[in-house]
């Protein structure tokens, strides 16, 4: 996707309180919607490894789980657009096509795309939701202003600070690095929380899996960053027909909830 960075210029409109349905018809499918949160869980957990480890600096954390969550972004392109997904979502945007797949591309190309950009811009967090259903799943991937939500903890890189600290540069650094190893704490146990809402379907019945869901926040306002996870009850009565296929959908209850019980109210979600 790099190549194509350097032409795309977005277009926040796909994304602004829409999400992605997709259908779990049989064990199998569930069997791949649960190793791609695990993947998140995972690239989480690396992230909070790299916050801790005092030779590694916040953006090789930040790169580490932003590659991982790319890949995956682009394992699902590839499902629903084939190899050709970059053409497909730029011809949506420039009203080329306007069809199910087309929309669908320039849905994830979208996500992807800002999401790239997360740790060199400032006031932009990404705020996705991933939701269980019994019969299907959905992602909201939301990017807002700002950088933080009320629940986020706070952490800050020495690398994007533009002080001059002169004699107060070493007490300033040690200031961060505890900053991010308390961080990389809050992270690494939040990532469980994506392990126990999206559970194995091979070794959980299916009451106890049929609904979960977990919302994220990530943001940076100049050198200081933010993280955040939390549980989400999905809304039981939000769909009542089946999914056959991919689809975007409406944002949904649960992201209005979230957004109200989350952000101060000041920020633009997009």
């Amino acid at each position: 996707m790099n190549e194509t960075q350097d032409r795309f210029t977005g277009d926040t409109k796909v994304l602004h309180q829409r999400a992605v349905r997709i259908p779990l018809p049989d064990t199998e499918a569930e069997r791949v919607f649960h190793e791609n949160m695990m993947t998140v869980a995972a690239a989480r957990e690396r992230k909070a490894d790299l916050l801790a480890d005092p030779a590694a600096s916040v953006l090789d954390a930040y790169e580490a789980e932003r590659d991982r969550i790319a890949e995956g972004f682009e394992r699902r392109l590839r499902r629903i657009a084939g190899d050709e997904y970059e053409e497909a979502a730029m011809a949506y945007n420039r009203g080329d096509r306007d069809d199910r797949v087309g929309a669908l591309a320039a849905y994830y190309f979208e996500g992807a795309w800002r999401m790239q950009q997360r740790a060199t811009i400032t006031d932009m967090m990404f705020f996705p939701l991933f939701l269980r259903y019994p019969d299907s799943f959905t992602m909201n991937i939301r990017f807002t202003s700002g950088y933080t939500t009320s629940k986020s903890v706070r952490y800050e890189s020495p690398a994007h600070s533009s002080e001059e600290l002169d004699e107060y540069a070493e007490t300033y650094f040690d200031d961060c690095l505890y900053s991010q190893q308390q961080a990389a704490e809050y992270i690494r146990e939040t990532a469980q929380i994506i392990r126990n809402e999206f559970p194995d379907p091979d070794e959980t019945a299916f009451e106890d899996r049929k609904y979960g869901g977990v919302v994220s926040a990530g943001g940076r306002r100049g050198s200081v960053f933010s993280a955040m996870l939390d549980s989400v009850d999905p809304d039981p009565d939000r769909f009542s027909e089946p999914v056959a296929k991919p689809t975007l959908v409406e944002a949904g209850p649960e992201a209005r909830r979230t957004e109200r019980e989350l952000l101060s109210g000041d920020e633009i979600v997009h």
